[in-house]
């Protein structure tokens, strides 16, 4: 089983709405509104001076982060040049921070909009780091089987490699929505506020993220 793989064979299965899912508390009058989340209740007592606080958020999402960006660039030394920025941006902004959506939602929004940017600037044409380096350090990340001989192995590797290079062909948003769908496991509205658009716009920039990749793929299904 090729672990980056995406299944080729049908369009996302439809997920439950976030909202759904929120956790509701009763205030001291009565009403009853949605529970903050964890990390948004970091980032307010981020807001409030806690300096701690920030640093647990930093610890938490700082790899996550890393690797999302990682994929949308394909470059080491830019993905955390763009993390530092990220997590610059959050606490430059933590004075006007207000827990409207999930915490991660607005960080990915960051992060996106900074990948987004540097794309469209052409920049990676220039320093973009082969995919044959981060095979190599994504293979060191893996458990190894011991039981693959070794043309198992280089099979596995050349499809791992295949299925990633498919993914970063896609156009930068569509690249951006799979990396949320797939790798980050965010559902439609959270991928929605994210990038800015309706949550039926997501739908469509998966379903033909997906078509894509299934066209691409078609011989390794």
């Amino acid at each position: 089983m090729i672990p980056d793989l995406i299944d080729l064979h049908a369009p996302p299965v439809p997920q439950p709405s976030w909202s759904a899912r929120v956790n509701y508390s009763r205030t001291a009058d009565g009403p009853i509104q949605p529970a903050r989340d964890r990390d948004s209740e970091l980032m307010v007592r981020v807001r409030d001076g806690d300096q701690g606080s920030f640093e647990l958020l930093l610890e938490k999402h700082r790899g996550p982060m890393i690797r999302f960006l990682h994929r949308m660039v394909q470059n080491d030394a830019v993905a955390e040049e763009l993390s530092q920025e990220v997590f610059l941006r959050v606490y430059k902004s933590r004075e006007s921070y207000e827990p409207s959506a999930k915490f991660t939602t607005w960080l990915f929004r960051i992060g996106t909009h900074l990948a987004l940017n540097w794309i469209r600037d052409g920049r990676n044409e220039k320093s973009q780091t082969s995919l044959d380096k981060e095979m190599a350090e994504g293979a060191g990340r893996q458990v190894a089987d011991r039981r693959r001989t070794v043309e198992q192995e280089l099979l596995y590797q050349a499809k791992l490699r295949e299925v990633r290079q498919a993914i970063h062909s896609l156009p930068a948003k569509q690249r951006a929505a799979v990396m949320m769908h797939k790798y980050e496991e965010m559902e439609y509205t959270q991928i929605a506020g994210v990038i800015g658009c309706t949550e039926s716009a997501v739908k469509s920039l998966l379903f033909r993220a997906y078509e894509a990749l299934r066209a691409r793929l078609a011989h390794m299904a």
